[in-house]
């Protein structure tokens, strides 16, 4: 009897214990995982801009600053209130044409633009990464993806500020590897996590 109740003891001292530590986390910055196919628009964007989907020199994340932060979120605005939203179809006739907008475009357009204008601003092309997400109704959208020393954060150009990824309220499915800007990767944790299913 009395080892059987050392043991029960111990465990209610463990689970005690294990309840009181946090679960590790890693959801500040996606998980990417194997090669996954490039979207039809990007392929086509790459055929013409083949010097922006090459190898990235550099992988590691950004280490930003207050300057580099407030930067970014001026690119992001600027871009969100210079293009007027509009769809591939109503623009070009076509159903999927990734370009640099001049006046309007639709979502991945928007995140191409602050992309280049970003990487002209001192940010290495391997941390602005182009990201497929699904919205809550189902929807294909696409955002730019900023790889940060502090986790990932989102440019959309349906969301005023630049926010972390898991505080949108996306299903994320597959972006640009930071190793090179011509390939695609999944995101491993960006399916099974409610991504802003609490807010």
């Amino acid at each position: 009897m009395r080892i059987k109740g050392f043991v029960v003891a111990m465990m209610a001292v463990f689970a005690m214990s294990t309840a009181a530590t946090p679960a590790s986390t890693n959801n500040l910055s996606m998980v990417t995982g194997a090669a996954t196919s490039q979207p039809i628009g990007h392929y086509d964007f790459c055929q013409i801009h083949r010097n922006e989907c090459g190898p990235n020199r550099n992988t590691s994340p950004a280490e930003m600053s207050d300057a580099k932060w407030g930067m970014v979120r001026s690119v992001n605005a600027t871009v969100n209130n210079s293009i007027t939203p509009m769809t591939d179809k109503e623009i070009y006739g076509k159903d999927e044409v990734w370009a640099y907008p001049t006046t309007a475009g639709d979502c991945e357009d928007f995140a191409l633009l602050k992309r280049r204008i970003l990487v002209q601003r001192g940010i290495s092309p391997a941390n602005l990464l182009l990201t497929v997400v699904r919205k809550p109704d189902g929807e294909g959208h696409a955002v730019l993806t900023l790889r940060t020393t502090n986790g990932d954060f989102v440019l959309d150009n349906l969301a005023s500020s630049v926010k972390p990824w898991f505080d949108t309220p996306y299903s994320f499915i597959k972006r640009q590897s930071s190793a090179n800007a011509g390939r695609w990767v999944t995101i491993e944790n960006g399916r099974d996590v409610l991504v802003g299913a609490l807010r």
